[in-house]
């Protein structure tokens, strides 16, 4: 019964963990944060059966969810740059008379 109970926590908390916030390059990671600090107090909680645990795996889920959260925006931030990049490199052009296309 105590395996079950971990198991499903386990299983809610990694869904909760795989929702992701809207990609924005704002350095703001409190959404993973939460999350991860929840579903850490979750398991934590449910695994040990003290609230010491739940403390525990509060903690050590906010930091894992927070680096996370770090490593997405990052990541959001080198996509946007890109996107942008290549929209200017490729805006301007001029077709010459051979039906080619010249960017400048």
């Amino acid at each position: 019964m105590r395996l079950a109970k971990i198991a499903a926590a386990a299983v809610i908390a990694l869904g909760a963990g795989t929702v992701s916030a809207m990609a924005a390059c704002n350095g703001d990671a409190s959404t993973e944060t939460v999350l991860g600090a929840g579903s850490g107090a979750l398991v934590g909680g449910l695994a040990s059966h003290s609230i010491v645990g739940a403390a525990v795996g509060g903690v050590a889920g906010g930091l894992i969810g927070n680096s996370i959260g770090h490593s997405n925006n990052r990541a959001d931030c080198r996509r946007a740059a890109r996107a942008h990049n290549y929209r200017r490199e490729h805006d301007a052009y001029y077709i010459d008379r051979d039906g080619r296309r010249h960017y400048y």
